[in-house]
């Protein structure tokens, strides 16, 4: 009878070790997005022709290089309305992340370097601080330059100068970055 006793006892103290509070709450597993296609769409406030940016980099990280088009110059001093949409074109069909980003916004932002103009955000997150995936360019004189797209998961967006679009102080991961070169601004 003690045997029987020890040995209940024992297996109560093994399956009460087993378990832990853990497996109550889980921690939820974010994967990263897979972004291989990055398209600015720029449309000039007041009329005219889009310009559209495409960055496309179906192998990720692997040898080839991306490919970037620009689809045309832009015109100095106009305001252009900016938007962003990202895709993932290693699934068939390509799987949009735009709106992934935008549903996550207080965990994703864009932040822009620009030689051609000036650089404004014009969506939010639900704490009302910027995304990016809507942005207004302002073209400075003629001229030519680059233009630079960087999307960082889980930003520190209350860093200084963060919201106004300096990534000195963001932190965060680079999900991608692309850098369009050699944009025309013609008067």
């Amino acid at each position: 009878m003690k045997t029987l006793k020890f040995l209940t006892l024992g297996y109560l103290f093994i399956t009460l070790t087993a378990c832990s509070s853990d497996d109550d709450n889980p921690t939820p597993v974010h994967e990263e997005e897979v972004i291989t296609t990055v398209i600015a769409t720029l449309t000039p406030q007041g009329g005219g022709t889009d310009v559209t940016l495409t960055s496309r980099d179906l192998d990720g990280d692997g040898p080839n290089d991306p490919v970037v088009t620009i689809s045309g110059a832009l015109a100095s001093g106009t305001t252009y309305d900016g938007a962003i949409t990202l895709s993932n074109e290693t699934e068939s069909p390509a799987e949009d992340i735009t709106a992934e980003v935008s549903e996550e916004g207080a965990d994703h932002q864009f932040f822009f370097t620009s030689g051609i103009g000036t650089i404004a955000y014009d969506d939010a997150d639900s704490n009302g601080d910027p995304i990016g995936l809507e942005f207004t360019l302002t073209t400075s004189t003629a001229t030519t330059g680059n233009f630079t797209i960087i999307l960082r998961h889980e930003p520190n967006k209350s860093g200084t100068d963060v919201s106004d679009g300096d990534i000195t102080n963001a932190g965060g991961e680079t999900d991608i970055e692309v850098i369009f070169t050699g944009i025309n601004v013609q008067s």
